[in-house]
């Protein structure tokens, strides 16, 4: 059986800390695969940023061409809105029976993981894989479904790549170049 990490979101735009972390956690909690999956709107942001889903996925199958085992997905955008991550995995387990799904999220999203939609059984029925995020320190957790991961991240946001390019500014070090020239070329955040 495959043991996928899901690590979802808004990729808005995806940038090189997103494919780092990628790499280093399907390394360090052992995983065969990692689906980076395109979220259509987290139903615990409000984001008048967010881009179109089909141009968001574009950028991330440009970024992570030539990558091993880690993969863009589309999956949820296919789902029912709002996404919540209970009815992805549960759809997930229907469709990918020779699958192992492992649910990757940040400290940030932990430490609220309590508001999720169907958090008990997210915790009952999936491994999770909690790494830390900027400035968020993660609460432990007594239960051995849960694994902490030490990752070196990468000081880069979405929001700061947004900034500078709404500013002029080059982004070509926080992205992969073909994601800098797709968004150069096609004008967006401008």
């Amino acid at each position: 059986m495959k043991k996928t990490g899901i690590f979802g979101g808004s990729f808005n735009p995806i940038h090189n800390g997103h494919i780092s972390l990628a790499r280093q956690l399907k390394e360090k909690a052992g995983l065969d695969e990692v689906w980076m999956m395109v979220s259509p709107l987290n139903p615990l942001k409000q984001n008048s940023d967010l881009l179109d889903d089909q141009l968001r996925l574009k950028m991330v199958q440009l970024a992570l061409e030539g990558e091993k085992d880690i993969i863009a997905c589309d999956y949820e955008m296919h789902l029912p809105k709002p996404s919540y991550t209970w009815n992805t995995l549960q759809t997930l387990s229907k469709d990918f029976p020779d699958r192992e799904f492992v649910l990757m999220i940040g400290g940030d999203n932990w430490s609220r993981f309590n508001m999720w939609y169907h958090h008990e059984n997210i915790l009952n029925q999936y491994p999770i894989v909690v790494y830390p995020r900027r400035d968020e320190p993660i609460p432990p957790h007594p239960d051995d479904k849960v694994t902490i991961v030490e990752a070196e991240l990468l000081d880069i946001s979405s929001t700061e790549i947004r900034e500078l390019i709404k500013a002029g500014k080059s982004i070509r070090r926080f992205t992969p170049k073909a994601v800098a020239d797709f968004i150069k070329k096609e004008g967006l955040y401008a």
